[in-house]
């Protein structure tokens, strides 16, 4: 692995504990997302471990991450690696490093925990809207706002999909929990 560019070293808030990988690989063996990453999971631990985070926080392999938790379950050494993921996500978000190649799935991310917050669990047509209009502001891609127009009513009539969501009853809970994790920005 080179690393073409300048990094420097920068302490993460909520960063697992990664010194006891050693590099086994098997964190990435098992990853179901590794093949279209441009870092592998080992690697980006590896980053965090010589102090390169922000090298790590840049890559697009963040994003690509899907949080099954597989890498951390397969760790022989109990190394948090989702946790490692989840960290430079939020670190890439505060510090605007996401890859610019991220950008939607930056915007898909930040309209599900938006929706998450205001319902206490996704409603899937406020994501949908939220999500293509500031996809459509962001790039003003007209395909992709009407990509998926014609899916609507097929899953409607089959109960797919619900034009009123849900919310939960206790939306303070909701509320403290993004209160606790410092999710304010959203």
């Amino acid at each position: 692995m080179s690393l073409s560019v300048e990094t420097q070293s920068v302490t993460i808030p909520g960063m697992p504990d990664v010194g006891a990988c050693y590099q086994c690989g098997k964190c990435s063996a098992g990853c179901p997302m590794a093949q279209h990453m441009d870092l592998q999971p080992n690697q980006l631990v590896r980053l965090v471990q010589l102090g390169h985070t922000e090298r790590a926080a840049r890559s697009e392999a963040v994003w690509q991450c899907v949080s099954c938790q597989t890498c951390t379950a397969r760790c022989p050494q109990s190394v948090d690696c989702a946790g490692v993921m989840d960290a430079l996500r939020e670190y890439s978000l505060a510090e605007g490093h996401a890859a610019s190649s991220q950008q939607r799935m930056v915007l898909f991310h930040k309209a599900f925990l938006s929706s998450v917050r205001r319902n206490g669990r996704v409603d899937e047509l406020e994501l949908i809207g939220t999500f293509k209009t500031r996809a459509f502001f962001a790039d003003f891609n007209v395909p992709l706002l009407l990509k998926d127009a014609t899916l609507g009513p097929q899953l409607v009539a089959r109960g797919k999909l619900k034009l009123r969501g849900a919310r939960v009853h206790d939306r303070d809970v909701v509320r403290r929990i993004f209160e606790r994790c410092g999710a304010n920005n959203l």
